[in-house]
């Protein structure tokens, strides 16, 4: 006896299982969250050094392209080599060869250079430090000496907290230094892991990078065989865009950040700032953040210039600040452009939450990460509104009061009695202030 099977069961046999699923994990994420957190960890540090290969891949895929179709390929093409598939593994190895030697290059160079010279000021800056914290603290007694009332203020400051910070090393800080030290260990453990990691995920890489077309291939197989072919292009699409978001902003913001650093490196010599360097360096790291990255590293930067001479401090100071009205109206817009496609009000709401979630790491990708949220959102509501043959411009709904039947946009009006009510403070406003005028003149 032949049984009839019908795909209509299976679906709801899919269906059901998938909702039950979802339920399971819905009801983890709610009542048992640090279950599941501790889930996502575990798979996270199980998979990083393979999310660390497809990560260095994805950033070194642009200067393989430019390498293979700017170098390789124009010589094989000299040389009238056919291109079998042979040849083109040829050429991509080369291609692979060229671009790890020329980023090692640069990278040695770069270290060799910039990292001497940092041990250099960290060595000199612990060596001095009592001469440093003895040349503040001879500053900060002259600045008291000249202002009476700062230095009764200091004072009661001083005998208010003192007691407070003793009671607070002695209570708290002390009785946990074993779990400072536990905490220390770890965490060097854990750069030792990182490293291991990033070793592997940089073997990972070359193989990605060997078959990169390959493994784009088979990821739009998967989304025409699950999705019709409307669906498949969209995907591939919304991927393409989140592509170049990603790599515009951020090969742009690293371009960014070393033009700031190198700008910061000659403005410090000329002025004369010590440590010139090392701060330059923190400068430039830390521009590759969004928005807040030139606080972020010269607030540390300004401390540390304050301890060697306090009005360097105060040109550095300047210095920053003329910087970052250089970066973020000048130069920032001519390399990134419009990439992201935010105002600044969304690239800080993005930072905020994102480096509430992830840390720093949120912090320099958040930004790209919101701008295909937001893009992806937009795009929803210009097809809903594009369905009811509505304009998707925003100029028409900032003053828009209702839209009749005939799509004919009418202004907002306030009702009379508010009217009225705004007359009447506004007339006694004007008696007001014509009274206080009149008695200004008698």
């Amino acid at each position: 006896m032949k049984i009839k099977f019908n795909k209509k069961y299976l679906y709801w046999g899919i269906t059901a299982f998938l909702v039950i699923a979802c339920s399971i994990l819905f009801y983890y994420v709610l009542f048992h969250p640090s279950s599941f957190t501790g889930g996502v960890r575990k798979i996270i540090n199980i998979s990083m050094p393979i999310i660390d290969g497809f990560v260095l891949a994805y950033l070194i895929t642009p200067i393989l392209n430019k390498i293979e179709n700017c170098i390789i390929k124009p010589i094989y093409l000299k040389a009238k080599i056919p291109m079998t598939p042979k040849s083109k593994r040829r050429m991509r190895a080369m291609s692979i060869l060229l671009t790890l030697v020329l980023i090692l290059v640069v990278l040695y160079e770069f270290f060799g250079l910039i990292i001497p010279e940092v041990i250099r000021s960290v060595q000199s800056i612990i060596f001095q430090m009592p001469v440093y914290v003895n040349n503040l603290t001879n500053w900060a007694l002259g600045l008291i000496k000249d202002n009476p009332d700062l230095e009764v203020a200091v004072n009661q400051l001083i005998n208010q907290y003192s007691t407070k910070i003793v009671d607070y090393v002695n209570t708290n800080l002390l009785p946990h230094i074993n779990e400072l030290i536990k905490t220390l260990s770890l965490s060097v453990i854990g750069v030792f892991r990182a490293l291991w990691n990033f070793v592997i995920g940089f073997i990972i890489s070359i193989y990605v990078l060997g078959s990169k077309e390959k493994f784009a291939g088979q990821a739009k197989k998967i989304a025409y065989a699950l999705f019709d072919r409307k669906g498949g292009n969209e995907l591939i699409s919304n991927f393409r865009f989140i592509h170049s978001t990603f790599i515009g902003f951020i090969g742009g913001k690293i371009v960014d950040s070393i033009i700031i650093g190198i700008i910061c490196f000659i403005c410090t010599n000329i002025i004369g700032t010590p440590y010139a360097i090392l701060v330059s360096v923190i400068v430039g790291v830390t521009n590759v953040i969004p928005f807040f990255g030139p606080w972020i590293g010269g607030i540390p930067s300004a401390l540390l210039v304050l301890m060697v001479d306090p009005m360097q401090a105060l040109y550095f100071i300047i210095l920053i600040l003329i910087i970052q009205q250089f970066d973020g109206n000048i130069l920032g817009p001519k390399i990134l452009g419009d990439s992201t496609g935010l105002s600044g009000f969304w690239v800080i709401f993005a930072i905020t939450v994102f480096s509430g979630l992830f840390g720093v790491l949120g912090m320099v990708v958040g930004v790209p990460i919101f701008a295909v949220i937001y893009a992806g959102i937009k795009s929803v509501v210009n097809r809903l509104l594009h369905k009811k043959d509505l304009p998707i411009e925003i100029q028409p709904y900032m003053t828009v009061g209702q839209i009749d039947e005939s799509m004919v946009f009418t202004e907002y009006v306030p009702p009379v009695k508010e009217r009225k009510k705004s007359r009447s403070v506004f007339a006694k406003l004007t008696a007001t202030k014509n009274n206080t005028d009149k008695e200004t003149d008698k």
